[in-house]
This record gives structure tokens, C-alpha cells and sequence, in this order.
């Protein structure tokens, strides 16, 4: 069982349209391309349109949902809907128009506000028909005329305030419900753990439709950080913002931590970070080296979770020399356990599934009563919080320092002639030979074996040389079978590698 002690008592959540209230304006809250906004000037746009929304006549709880890129709109709405008595939808921006009509049909969406050029790639069929669609240009026009500011709400901290659709590696996404508090508590832990202060300058590159870049802008605004919204084509635009801004904070996920440790950094960008964290997959040791190479002075924060329960743990920057595989221990507001069973705790160095408790933990799946029972169950006897908890399906092995090491996710493992295998275990393997830049290890089916281990790479230039330093690491029934080269990897929306399209389309090179 772990938690904090440091922690204390768990805070007591508000409506996360507060989460603008009071600070100084030592520093702009929002930078936009178009204007730089004050924390006063945020929460006066966050009020004006949360009274445009109102004046829609939409009924209580009624689902919003936003498809355009990081602008006003994006990150004003997901306090402004919540303060109107209305449920958010955000929709990643990249996604395409049967993706977006599976959004909209399953959170039976009444409103969607989306770029003009997104919105005419929908065909006759994709929007439900009770759902009204404005034009992102026609919505801020409105909001900036709107006279009815609403004031802050008094929602109760377990009404639901948004809707945030897991990217999914089997079956359709499915819509994440996530309240007042889940938002708050969220913000609140990140901003904690990771020392955010009103000095600091958050570069948000994730999209705000994933439960890790929508943390970017409330962590950073519990703070009193600033924030600067950035959609990026290349890893160089990442570099030129970091330098331009001034960025302290930088967020990524592990595909674009090895572009950007590919690039040349110039002092100027360098300088003022203070700190980097990644989630949405592990680093592995290679990669830590990198990035602490190229960014000797800042903090590098390794953090793990799944949108059903936001964040899970990180590892305290202090350790990551010294243990840079673990994913460390719970965030703040969380308890984590590791499962034999349902009902034993696995003991120290025993392989186990990780179960996340207390306020962090979602509401369920939206209108998915059969995979919420799945996912979200009655917490182990063994905690203190009870109630509902996160059975994640991943696999993890505790140390005796209560640090936490990732195994596989259950559905992910490798199971070839009787052995359970880690794809982790081999990609990092296969990193460490220095014979490759990105490395994914699949099962796929073999009548003799049950699976056979796949290896596709990036940036393999001898396959012997690489074999051959597999079999000096790695035992027999770990080796690859077929070792395949890629150009590039498949990314999800969300940025992450797309495990399920190297499957599907057969790792082609």
C-alpha cells in the first residue's frame, strides 16, 4: 500500500470553475498567439462563456464538444461548460470525421463548436440530430459580445464536468467520466508533486483532449503558472518555443522525447527548464540518459497512470539516476496497491496488478455499464479509502523501498511455448545495443508457439549486429523471430506509438 505521508489530509475540492480565482497577475495565465491574457482576464472570458452557454437553452448536464486546435476556445471551455451547468467533450483535433461521429453518437452530444475547416469534413449522418453545430470563429464572435457574465457555480464537487475519450487499444474509445473533484484533485496533486510556482512557464504540447495536456493547463493554473498552448509539426517548433517563451515545464510523451533528444538544443532553450515529465508510456534507461544529458539542471519527472484514475505514481527526480526503470510511487491524493488476487497484496519483488483508490479515481464509462464493471471495482480490503477502484490490468512489482517497477499491461504481455514475457523487457534490449533509435516488441500468433515475438524498429542499420547482441542479452525464447524496420512509427492521436496499427497493417516498412 502506498501514499504519501507527506501528504496529509486530502483537500477539499471545488467546482473547477474556480480554479481561476483570486492570484496575482504577475505573469500572463494564458499566451495565446493572438494575445497574452492575465488570470483576470482569463476568468472574465471564462464567465462570458459560460453566459453565451447558458443562453443557449441547452438542459443541465447536456454534452459540449469542442474539435478545434489549442486556442480561447479550447482552454476557456473546459471551466466555462462546467460553470454552465454543462458536461465537456474535447475532441483531439487530429482525429477524423468517423472518429468524431463516434464521439459525438456516444456522448449524445448537443452542441459541438469546431473549426469551420473540421467541421465541413462531416458527412450527412455523423452528428446526431438534437446536436446544434457553431463554428469556432461564430462562438468566440458571440462570446466576446455576450453581455451576462455567470458567476462562479456552486456544483457539487461529484457532478460530472467532462467526458474525456481513451484513444482505446481494442474496441471503439470510450467516453471517461471525470467530475468537479476528479479535475480538481488532479490539478491540485500534479501542481504539488511537481513544485509548480507563478514564475514558471508551462509549454502545453499534448493535446487537450488527453487526460495528461488538459492536466497541463489546470495544474499549471492552480499554481498561478503560465501556460502556452503550442500545436507543433516537428520537434524543431517544440525547440524555437522553448527559447521564444522562456518554457520552465515541458511535457511529453515518449515518441516525442526521442525526436526532441535527436535535435541540437541551443543554450537559450536549455537554460531556463526547470523541469520535464513524461507519461503515457515508460522512458526506459536509454532514453532517461538522453534527456538528462541534454538537460542536465531540470528535474526529470517520470510519472505513470491511465485516464481512469488520471495519475497513478511518479518517481521522485532525485532517484531517477540511480533507478531510472521505476515509475516511483503514488501521487499525492492516491493510493496505490499491488494485487496478487483480489483479495491479497503481492508481496515485495511478486508481480502484481496495480489497483488505484481514492479521489482520483473516474466515475466509469459513460453509458458502458458492462465495461465500467470490467475496470471499476470494489477496492481490495486493504484500503483506506474503499469504495471504487481502478483495477488497471497493468503489471507491476513493488521493491523492498516501495519504488514500483512496470512489467506489461495484462493484455499486452507476450505469451510464447508457456512463458509470459514483457515487451518492455525486450525493447529496452534492444535500446541499449545503441543499434536502434525506437524499438516495439509485439506477440503475434504461431500455431507452434502460441505467439511469436515481433520486433519493428526505427533506425536499425546492421540486423546481425543487432541479433547478435540480443542473444548475448536475452534467453532463447525471448529472441525475435522476425526483426521488421520502420521509417517511422505509427502514432495514436495522443501521441503515443499505436501498438494495435503495427498489428494491424503488419509493421510495414
Amino acid at each position: 500500500m502506498m501514499r504519501n505521508p507527506a501528504d496529509g489530509p486530502d483537500p477539499v475540492p471545488r467546482p473547477i470553475d474556480h480554479l481561476l480565482e483570486g492570484g496575482e497577475d504577475a505573469a500572463p495565465a494564458l499566451v495565446l498567439r493572438s494575445a497574452a491574457l492575465s488570470r483576470k482576464e482569463v476568468r472574465e472570458r471564462v464567465g462570458a462563456m459560460a453566459g453565451w452557454l447558458a443562453g443557449l437553452g441547452l438542459p443541465p448536464g447536456a454534452r459540449v464538444a469542442s474539435w478545434a486546435a489549442k486556442g480561447e476556445l479550447t482552454c476557456v471551455l473546459p471551466l466555462a461548460a462546467p460553470r454552465a451547468g454543462l458536461v465537456h467533450v474535447p475532441v483531439n483535433p487530429l482525429l477524423k470525421r468517423s472518429q468524431v461521429a463516434h464521439i459525438l453518437s456516444d456522448s449524445q452530444a448537443e452542441l459541438l463548436v469546431g473549426t469551420q475547416a473540421r467541421l465541413d469534413t462531416l458527412q450527412a449522418g455523423d452528428v446526431p440530430g438534437a446536436c446544434r453545430i457553431i463554428p469556432e470563429d461564430e462562438a468566440l464572435a458571440s462570446v466576446a459580445s455576450h453581455s451576462v457574465e455567470l458567476p462562479p457555480s456552486s456544483a457539487p464537487a461529484d457532478e460530472l464536468a467532462a467526458l474525456l475519450y481513451t484513444s482505446g487499444s481494442t474496441g471503439r474509445p470510450k467516453g471517461v467520466m471525470l467530475s468537479h473533484a476528479n479535475l480538481w484533485l488532479g490539478a491540485a496533486s500534479v501542481a504539488q508533486y511537481l513544485e509548480l510556482g507563478r514564475s514558471d512557464v508551462v509549454l502545453a504540447v499534448l493535446p487537450l483532449s488527453f487526460d495528461y495536456g488538459q492536466n497541463q493547463l489546470l495544474s499549471a493554473w492552480y499554481a498561478g503558472s503560465s501556460v502556452v498552448p503550442l500545436d507543433f509539426l516537428t520537434a524543431r517548433d517544440v525547440i524555437k518555443a522553448c527559447a521564444r517563451h522562456r518554457i520552465t515545464t515541458l511535457a511529453a510523451v515518449p515518441p516525442l522525447w526521442v525526436q526532441l533528444v535527436e535535435q541540437v538544443w541551443p543554450e537559450e532553450a536549455i537554460a531556463p527548464m526547470l523541469r520535464l515529465t513524461n507519461s503515457g508510456g515508460a522512458l526506459g534507461e536509454q532514453l532517461v540518459r538522453k534527456l538528462r544529458a541534454t538537460f542536465p539542471q531540470a528535474r526529470l519527472f517520470s510519472m505513470f497512470g491511465l485516464t481512469e484514475a488520471f495519475r497513478s505514481t511518479y518517481l521522485d527526480p532525485d532517484l531517477v539516476d540511480v533507478r531510472p526503470t521505476s515509475i516511483g510511487q503514488a501521487v499525492p491524493f492516491a493510493e496505490v496497491l499491488v494485487m496478487r488476487d483480489e483479495t491479497t497484496l503481492a508481496e515485495p519483488g511478486e508481480e502484481g496488478e496495480l489497483v488505484h483508490c481514492g479521489p482520483l479515481v473516474a466515475q466509469g464509462y459513460w453509458r458502458d455499464p458492462e465495461r465500467t464493471a470490467e475496470r471499476f471495482r470494489p477496492a481490495p480490503p486493504q484500503s483506506r479509502y474503499g469504495r471504487m477502484a481502478v483495477w488497471s490490468g497493468d503489471r507491476v512489482v513493488r521493491d523492498q523501498e516501495g519504488l514500483l517497477y512496470f512489467v506489461g499491461r495484462r493484455d499486452a504481455m507476450i505469451k510464447t511455448a508457456g512463458n509470459r514475457i514483457s515487451p518492455q523487457e525486450i525493447e529496452e534490449a534492444a535500446l541499449a545495443t545503441g543499434l536502434v533509435n525506437e524499438a516495439v516488441a509485439l506477440g503475434v500468433p504461431d500455431e507452434r508457439l502460441g505467439q511469436a515475438v515481433l520486433l519493428v524498429v526505427r533506425g536499425l542499420g546492421d540486423e546481425a549486429a543487432l541479433r547478435a547482441a540480443l542473444k548475448r542479452e536475452l534467453p532463447n525464447f525471448m529472441q525475435p523471430r522476425t526483426i521488421r524496420r520502420v521509417e517511422a512509427m505509427p502514432l495514436s492521436p495522443n501521441g503515443k506509438i499505436d501498438r494495435e496499427a503495427l498489428l494491424r497493417d503488419g509493421a510495414p516498412a
